[in-house]
């Protein structure tokens, strides 16, 4: 064998050949107590576990470690040797967990989401109170932009969780189905839509201009989709609240989310306005880069979507 196969061959096995933490914090209880009763106390587990612990230890490395007595355990040389190793192991582990909770402290100081619209203006205020409750020294900001924006950032590194409302997951994400939402077709009340007696059909529906969000929003995707083209737009929006302020002063028929036009429909402001042979239900997802999946606050605000 050559001395680079011995390296590689003695790298490989070094986690079997070499006790774990659990085992040398042990050892150095026992150093330090003299009593391997009083060891097994201090670290949490009982006597014979102790025993069988120190076994395995001398076991794996081939030579005794511990004395034992009616008038205690006594370290033999070598456990006096190997003691004195296990000490600057801990010491470097005790450092190693140290960087990791400062790495995890810095992450967990602030939060960076990227939503949609509607979900931003609509869903996200909600879970973002309930998150203050649960995770107050976290700063959040929010970056509200189409579901092509959202991607945007997500890849970009700028954003560590997004949601989108579109037909797919954009390419580079992961993705998680929080919830459904519908489309509507809605108009003021003075629009003779608002007066008809008989459901739009599709073909109408797409050959109408229309007040709508601009290319890239998840509400246009679905639309665009569902109609398999869409006229010319009457006016082109980058929100819901400007869509939606349009469609109530009457510039023209527009296609919201049901989450947008609740309070609008319910006095009148707006109509909604049936249409038949399509569907305009979709789904709204949490998005993450591909095989990152949300970790500390990002992940306990996935979980809040969903309860």
């Amino acid at each position: 064998m050559s001395d680079v196969e011995g390296r590689q061959t003695r790298t490989e096995s070094l986690a079997h050949r070499v006790p774990d933490l659990g085992g040398l914090e042990l050892l150095l209880a026992v150093a330090r107590l003299g009593s391997l009763g009083a060891a097994a106390r201090e670290v949490g587990i009982t006597q014979p576990a102790a025993s069988s612990r120190i076994r395995s230890m001398e076991r794996q490395l081939g030579v005794a470690l511990v004395d034992r007595s009616p008038r205690g355990s006594r370290l033999t040389d070598a456990g006096a040797l190997v003691t004195d190793w296990a000490r600057r192991v801990v010491e470097a582990a005790a450092a190693f967990d140290a960087g990791a909770q400062a790495l995890r402290d810095r992450r967990d100081s602030r939060l960076r989401v990227a939503a949609s619209m509607t979900i931003a203006e609509y869903l996200l205020p909600g879970w973002l109170l309930a998150l203050r409750a649960q995770r107050p020294d976290t700063a959040v900001s929010l970056l509200a932009g189409n579901s092509a924006k959202v991607a945007e950032l997500l890849l970009a590194g700028e954003a560590d969780l997004g949601f989108v409302e579109g037909l797919t997951t954009p390419a580079g994400l992961d993705s998680a189905v929080i919830a459904h939402d519908r489309l509507i077709v809605v108009t003021a009340p003075g629009h003779p839509w608002a007066r008809r007696r008989r459901p739009l059909t599709a073909a109408e529906l797409a050959a109408t201009p229309l007040i709508l969000r601009e290319r890239g929003s998840g509400t246009r995707q679905v639309l665009d989709t569902a109609l398999g083209g869409l006229a010319r737009p009457l006016i082109e929006l980058s929100s819901t609240t400007a869509v939606k302020a349009s469609a109530v002063s009457g510039a023209g028929p527009s296609v919201l989310s049901e989450l947008a036009v609740g309070e609008e429909l319910a006095t009148r402001r707006l109509v909604g306005i049936p249409v038949q042979d399509i569907s305009l239900r979709r789904a709204l997802r949490a998005v993450w880069p591909t095989g990152h999946r949300p970790t500390g606050p990002a992940r306990d605000l996935l979980t809040l979507t969903r309860t």
